[in-house]
């Protein structure tokens, strides 16, 4: 993780308690995939890198702990946890429910001045991958997915999704680096859009299927990879 990024993240965490602003920036790293899978995370090296004494990161240390993004190694003490089978296909097993009443509810629900924000979140996605600026892109596909969110006009269901969305933030960022998919997805986002358009539930409901499967398939096809050069 680059000091200036750490920098970035911190600030916006400043007013908060110390403790709060390391476990927000290590949770953000990590979230974003600069803190890699099986990653060690050394108290010193961080309270140095962050301008902090060892205590908060040993408090936030443990706060990740028992979120599940941070496991402790005997003899190797705390590190990033992996990307595991299970835990993926937990993550999608659950997103795949809400994502499928989201687009319905969308269809039943979202107005003009919706569906045009939902193009121009798409054509900023599509530009995005042109720039081939990896946070830029992860976030450009959070707000389109945001917009549709939105649409359902459930406050519940949209907090819901921003929780399992958090979750999905790394396994997100590890889809996103190949560059096929990335075009694709552009297509991906049209063709839900226009679903949405002429609301056609069965056709938003098989992309948003289509998508989080292919998702699926190839992070554990890149934590399998990971698995066999260990």
């Amino acid at each position: 993780m680059k000091n200036d990024d750490l920098t970035s993240i911190m600030t916006e965490y400043q007013y908060m308690p110390l403790r709060d602003v390391v476990f927000h920036t290590l949770r953000r790293g990590i979230m974003q995939g600069d803190l890699k899978p099986g990653e060690r995370l050394m108290e010193i090296k961080l309270a140095n890198r962050l301008g902090v004494s060892r205590t908060p990161i040993r408090e936030a240390i443990r706060m990740l702990e028992l979120e599940g993004l941070v496991v402790m190694i005997p003899r190797k003490g705390a590190q990033v946890a992996e990307i595991t089978e299970k835990d993926l296909k937990d993550v999608l097993e659950v997103r795949m429910g809400l994502e499928e009443l989201a687009v319905k509810f969308a269809c039943q629900r979202i107005t003009e001045e919706q569906l045009d924000n939902l193009y121009h979140a798409s054509r900023k996605f599509e530009e995005a991958v042109k720039r081939e600026d990896l946070t830029e892109l992860a976030q450009a596909d959070v707000d389109f997915h945001d917009l549709i969110y939105k649409a359902t006009g459930n406050e519940r269901l949209v907090q819901l999704l921003n929780n399992i969305r958090e979750q999905m933030y790394r396994y997100r960022v590890e889809y996103l680096k190949d560059e096929e998919i990335r075009g694709s997805l552009v297509r991906e986002h049209d063709t839900l859009l226009e679903n949405l358009r002429q609301r056609d539930l069965e056709g938003a409901k098989q992309v948003t299927q289509s998508h989080i499967e292919r998702q699926q398939a190839y992070i554990l096809e890149t934590i399998y990879g990971q698995n066999e050069k260990k």
